[in-house]
């Protein structure tokens, strides 16, 4: 029998890399769940079906989507006190697998952390995974719209310099997936969730990039898994 093959890696090439934080860094599933299951069952809703808008949105826009005729003004005060609830829970943050290394290949590269999360919950959950903090980020008191909207990743290629065609977004959610494409950038979906949604590329976790730079300043990224 012929010996079998590995797949070819498939690579791109960019100038800046904008990553989104929970499912695509950080695995923060596990709060994410107890505090939105928790807030489901206490509004009469589906925490089964609940989960499956949560991801990738700030949190006033997720309630917006489930409770559709209640006032705006009452989900951003929920909204508020779900992030201190999940700001104070971490319990379970962990780095998704190949995060460490990933983000040490980043430093001193042009890249930005672009994330639903308010300023504190980006920097409670980075802490409890052990990851280096950006030092360019764009969290949810920097835009006035959430994702799917690709107001955040914009702003974080402006705060960057760089042209929208120039970045890679990575992103576990549909919301996010929608956004980066939305700002004209290719998108590496990462984990479970991103498979469907029709990322460029997509990868289980983050052990399957490999980051390098060339003399000319741009990155190549080499993504040892199939196109999805």
């Amino acid at each position: 029998m012929p010996a079998s093959t590995a797949p070819v890696p498939a690579v791109l090439t960019a100038r800046a890399l904008l990553l989104d934080m929970d499912g695509t860094i950080v695995n923060s599933d596990a709060v994410v769940e107890r505090c939105w299951r928790e807030w489901a069952v206490s509004h009469g809703l589906d925490p089964h079906e609940a989960m499956k808008v949560v991801h990738g949105r700030q949190g006033y826009a997720t309630m917006a989507l489930l409770l559709p005729d209640r006032p705006m003004e009452q989900n951003h005060a929920d909204n508020a006190v779900m992030l201190a609830r999940e700001t104070a829970d971490t319990e379970g943050v962990v780095p998704v697998p190949g995060a460490p290394a990933f983000m040490a290949a980043l430093d001193g590269l042009p890249h930005a952390l672009v994330t639903s999360a308010d300023a504190a919950l980006a920097a409670a959950r980075m802490t409890a995974a052990a990851l280096p903090m950006p030092r360019v980020r764009v969290t949810a008191e920097c835009v006035g719209a959430s994702k799917p909207d690709p107001e955040g990743f914009l702003k974080g290629a402006a705060e960057l310099g760089m042209d929208p065609a120039d970045c890679v977004v990575f992103e576990d959610s549909a919301a996010g997936i929608a956004a980066g494409r939305a700002a004209g950038m290719r998108v590496i979906g990462v984990g479970p969730r991103a498979a469907a949604h029709s990322p460029t590329l997509h990868v289980e976790d983050l052990t399957a990039v490999e980051v390098t730079t060339n003399p000319s300043g741009t990155l190549t990224l080499t993504i040892h898994a199939s196109a999805s």
